[in-house]
């Protein structure tokens, strides 16, 4: 079996770190903030994997389409001996593309979670004894330092994650990515696209409410790492469209007027009746935004892929 090789790039508390300074940040200004990525404890992360298989909730399905449909064409494009995913995670969409790269040498998952890319890499060395997995504890957002590997090498940035990160943060990952890159690497990214605010409304506000408990299941983390006494059922889940920004904003919107105790902050939050809390922005996007904001980066996007009704679109740019 070929090695696997586990770097560990951010310090043991660096999540506690983190996490104490978001809510320290997020909830003493106006309006309140707290980031995505705090849903995704394990309970959060089972939340989620449910919503992908929401009826409401297309993303995953039609990236998922086009993988399967055009993973041949990104290997031949891309020719990579090196894939580099970010935000990896179970690496489960990853396999459409291993599959499709022969040549591939090395694969380099970057994720804040150890026990998700060691079950990731268990899995795929049983599936592929040929190749090289070097993954990385890190945080994609805060800059990487990648393992020597052969190049070409790709990045992938799947999911529509980039849509959380609002436009002066992509800038700075995108101009991030590209300082990895040699002249002629390439980066797959997976956008969600603009379409009828029904349509994307339901895909955050789902009728069963897993969504609202994916919502609420922030508040829970913070009760239980800082020791607050947030009440998830004194909170409403809100999902609306924001046209001017052409982003999709989750909330959460206090039924009454409360206080909040963070004893790990020694802070004390207020929250007026109908106040409400941002926890995340997801951005939708257009081909010409894409491209420009990739230019801006140094990336020329050369293809462009969409699903059958044109919901979500991977797009491969190469490093100029």
């Amino acid at each position: 079996m070929s090695p696997f090789l586990l770097t560990r790039t951010l310090p043991a508390d660096a999540t506690d770190a983190a996490l104490r300074a978001d809510v320290l940040h997020g909830l003493t200004r106006h309006p309140k903030t707290l980031p995505p990525k705090w849903f995704y404890d394990a309970h959060g992360s089972e939340l989620f994997e449910e919503i992908t298989r929401l009826p409401e909730y297309y993303p995953t399905r039609a990236e998922r389409e086009i993988l399967l449909a055009r993973a041949p064409e990104i290997a031949s494009a891309s020719g990579a001996r090196t894939l580099i995913e970010l935000g990896s995670g179970s690496s489960e969409k990853t396999r459409h593309l291993l599959d499709a790269l022969p040549g591939l040498h090395s694969y380099v998952p970057v994720d804040v979670s150890e026990s998700a890319l060691r079950g990731a890499a268990e899995t795929l060395l049983k599936e592929r004894p040929d190749l090289s997995v070097h993954a990385l504890i890190a945080d994609f957002t805060g800059g990487l330092s990648l393992p020597d590997t052969p190049g070409p090498h790709l990045v992938a940035f799947l999911g529509g994650t980039i849509g959380n990160l609002l436009p002066d943060e992509r800038a700075v990952f995108l101009k991030s990515v590209r300082s990895l890159l040699s002249p002629g690497d390439t980066l797959l990214l997976g956008t969600d696209l603009v379409k009828d605010e029904k349509v994307l409304v339901a895909a955050y506000d789902d009728a069963a409410g897993v969504t609202a408990a994916f919502n609420k299941n922030v508040l829970t983390v913070v009760d239980r790492e800082l020791g607050a006494d947030f009440d998830p059922d004194a909170f409403d889940h809100v999902a609306l469209w924001e046209p001017h920004h052409e982003w999709i904003e989750m909330r959460l919107r206090a039924r009454r007027a409360l206080t909040v105790k963070i004893p790990g902050l020694d802070l004390v939050v207020p929250f007026e009746a109908g106040e409400e809390l941002r926890t995340e922005v997801s951005a939708k996007f257009r081909e010409e935004g894409i491209r420009g904001e990739l230019a801006v980066a140094g990336l020329r996007l050369s293809q462009w892929w969409t699903d059958s009704a044109d919901r979500f679109a991977l797009s491969l740019a190469t490093a100029v």
